[in-house]
């Protein structure tokens, strides 16, 4: 079974107001970047990526919650994070029963984390290179042994 194939029957199996919230989460994810791919981690959490992690979500007795991994290093001009504010890295949003997905809202936010996994990712690629550039050749490294007599 693929990992959507598991996401789309744990969205069935939630019978009440939060399988429809977390279809509706799920849908917005998906709508901001066709590259994304869903993957099914830590035991049955459904796991967005693009160029790193972009979000988890989970149902909660009483909510869904959906946590983005570099929430903290995001903007979120429309204010949707309201749960794990406190952090240095993770910033999360908590569906109540009644709440509406901001659908256009929720796609900027996940734009703005996969722009930011693309910097990191470019960041790491440059300084990969430069490290290449600067170092000595292996044999340089490679001590020579006295010459024995």
């Amino acid at each position: 079974m693929t990992p959507s194939e598991k996401i789309d029957r744990l969205i069935a199996g939630i019978t009440d107001w939060r399988g429809k919230t977390f279809a509706a989460v799920r849908k917005a994810i998906l709508a901001a970047d066709p590259e994304i791919v869903e993957e099914w981690k830590w035991m049955g959490s459904p796991v967005w990526y693009r160029d790193g992690i972009i979000a988890v979500a989970n149902e909660h007795k009483g909510k869904v919650k959906l946590t983005f991994a570099y929430g903290a290093q995001i903007p979120d001009p429309d204010k949707l994070f309201n749960a794990g504010l406190e952090g240095n890295a993770r910033r999360a949003i908590d569906f109540l029963e009644g709440d509406k997905v901001n659908q256009l809202a929720l796609k900027t936010l996940v734009r703005a984390a996969i722009t930011r996994n693309q910097s990191k990712a470019k960041k790491k690629t440059v300084l990969k290179k430069a490290a290449a550039k600067k170092a000595p050749p292996i044999k340089a490294l490679r001590k020579k042994a006295p010459k024995k007599a």
